[in-house]
């Protein structure tokens, strides 16, 4: 699981940092998570392919995390792709990105698909095999969600001394992988256990986006693997964050110590802060493991 900060900043691009955008590669999938102005530079920079993006997850319909939207996917068209592409945010989004592309004449040559969300509860927006992915309903100004991204468990994997030492033929490895029993042709069973190892513990990624402090998010989030909350404000400007319904560096530690996250990624500074080495800081004395984002920095884990 890699994850590539695009930009991290709160409200306006400036020439050395760039509104919220990130990417997410997990089981072979690359998922774009919000997409503020400068996204397809930002792409460019980090030499990520466009054609690999099929989902796009916008949390909100605040200019600094959808307003480079409409460009990318007219890029896309540019681009002659062909590929279906799926957006998924809160209703509304179908018919601003619509209502653009119509009167620039710019409609795609790609199937585009809108799945908007009004739901205030948690509920999962996309599944396939290897991943599922759910929204985290967040407390902000307008209707908002964050989005957990949750590995599913993988087959088992094989040990192949063991298969070997019974000479069990390499067309039942598939099916020991998913976990069956073996009864060889002397009619001795040889249970999973014996001929393979556990699989690979899933890994999980939540992206908590413009939100004031919210208990209620903890239940969603619990024991994942990353999170990455936003911490516009620092504690001295409290009542700003609350006022605004942004979360201080503090509250987002608190929350991650809450729910038992193994680490935690801050993001989403206020531009007023010259040195966001103070975001650390202040939530190092509450949880211990934090990291700090920042525009082209990736994380693997």
């Amino acid at each position: 699981m890699k994850l590539t900060i695009l930009g991290c900043y709160a409200a306006t691009p400036r020439t050395i940092t760039n509104p919220t955008s990130q990417v997410l590669e997990i089981r072979n999938r690359m998922f774009l998570i919000d997409c503020g102005e400068g996204t397809q530079v930002q792409l460019r920079k980090n030499k990520l392919k466009f054609s690999k993006i099929n989902h796009i997850f916008i949390s909100h319909l605040h200019g600094d995390h959808f307003y480079g939207l409409v460009g990318l996917i007219s890029t896309f068209m540019l681009l002659n792709r062909q590929t279906d592409l799926h957006v998924y945010g809160p209703k509304g989004i179908k018919e601003i990105i619509l209502l653009q592309l119509r009167y620039s004449n710019s409609f795609t040559g790609y199937n585009l698909y809108f799945h908007e969300l009004i739901s205030k509860e948690s509920e999962i927006v996309y599944e396939d095999e290897k991943v599922v992915v759910k929204t985290i309903p967040l407390k902000h100004r307008i209707y908002t969600n964050g989005f957990l991204f949750e590995e599913k468990i993988g087959d088992r994997k094989l040990n192949v001394d063991a298969v070997q030492e019974y000479h069990i033929d390499t067309c039942y490895y598939q099916k020991i992988k998913n976990g069956s029993d073996i009864t060889l042709e002397d009619g001795t069973v040889i249970p999973n256990a014996e001929i393979t190892f556990d699989p690979i513990q899933p890994k999980s990624y939540a992206f908590c986006s413009d939100t004031m402090y919210d208990e209620s998010i903890i239940p969603i989030i619990q024991n994942c693997d990353l999170l990455y909350h936003e911490t516009t404000f620092l504690e001295s400007e409290a009542e700003k964050a609350e006022k605004t319904m942004h979360s201080t560096a503090k509250q987002a530690a608190t929350i991650a110590a809450k729910a038992n996250v193994k680490q935690l990624i801050l993001g989403h500074y206020s531009t007023r802060y010259a040195n966001i080495d103070l975001f650390q800081q202040e939530a190092g004395t509450i949880y211990s493991d934090v990291l700090l984002a920042d525009d082209g920095k990736t994380f693997e884990f």
